[in-house]
């Protein structure tokens, strides 16, 4: 029986790639990593044990990957580093320098795990796993933008030819400039196969305007608690179709969700998400979803 493969973005969680945060969290320096005012390293800690156990109430897997003292504090945003398809994983290549050394802890976890590695993408190019949704399992939408580029786009699409899936390319606003971070994924989240969280704002008009046609409910969030959150309110992680993880503090974002029939559950994140700017959805690699 397969424990891996998945070419979804909301269907049941059952097997997620973490890493748990540790001394490399601890030690990091906030103004180097970009992290805001509110970073707390001991109290980002705890509240990611809370966002843990969320994740255990599921009944979804972890696959642990432990901070062993490495430096590489964004390490805990494990989404990013790999992208997961139906025959493997794609190895990534980190747009942000701090982050280049990430791919190769995902490499191990999944070699470990005896899950098979599809393909890598390389320098020049650069993919980041934030930047990555899948549409269905026959499309991959990727945003190009400062993390994100056309050479490593290019790559991915080659890995994925074989599997019969097309890459779409949108392109993303500079937004707050290059030091931000705006991934495709930080103004639309997917909630079940025919519903997504958006922040219209900052959408590429052509892949809004696309899924609308697709027949997905797009909900609109909130424009001052996106504001408030610097996008945070928008990243909310699916363990199952209309059931999902969302940071605490933002009633209008839950409320939106809530009216379209969802389930939404809260954790308090001010020292770990807002600070740190990764959000449920960046804290997990799902390794494993079944439909």
């Amino acid at each position: 029986m397969s424990n891996f493969g998945s070419q979804a973005m909301a269907t049941t969680l059952k097997r997620v790639l973490m890493r748990r945060p540790g001394p490399s969290l601890l030690s990091a320096n906030a103004a180097e990593w970009h992290y805001g005012p509110t970073f707390n390293g001991e109290k980002a800690i705890r509240q990611y044990a809370e966002f843990t156990r969320l994740v255990e109430k599921s009944g979804a897997e972890i696959l642990w990957m432990e901070d062993a003292g490495d430096g590489m504090a964004d390490a805990m945003f494990t989404h990013d580093p790999s992208l997961m398809t139906d025959k493997g994983a794609i190895i990534l290549n980190m747009g942000k320098a701090l982050r280049k050394g990430e791919p190769s802890l995902h490499e191990a976890a999944y070699r470990a795990a005896g899950i098979p590695i599809l393909g890598r993408v390389e320098a020049p190019g650069t993919v980041e796993g934030g930047d990555c949704i899948w549409v269905n399992d026959r499309i991959l939408a990727i945003g190009r933008g400062v993390r994100s580029n056309q050479h490593g786009i290019d790559q991915v699409q080659e890995i994925l030819k074989p599997l019969g899936v097309t890459v779409l390319t949108f392109d993303l606003p500079l937004w707050a400039g290059e030091a931000a971070c705006l991934h495709l994924m930080s103004v639309m989240s997917p909630l079940a196969e025919d519903l997504a969280l958006v922040h219209a704002p900052l959408m590429p008009a052509a892949f809004y305007l696309m899924l609308r046609d697709m027949g997905i409910t797009l909900l609109h969030a909130p424009e001052e608690e996106f504001a408030a959150s610097f996008g945070l309110n928008l990243n909310v992680l699916p363990v199952s179709p209309r059931n999902v993880i969302a940071v605490a503090g933002f009633p209008g974002t839950r409320a939106v969700m809530e009216q379209a029939g969802c389930t939404v559950e809260t954790f308090e994140a001010d020292a770990l998400c807002i600070a740190c700017e990764g959000g449920p959805t960046c804290l997990t690699r799902p390794v494993w979803r079944a439909a």
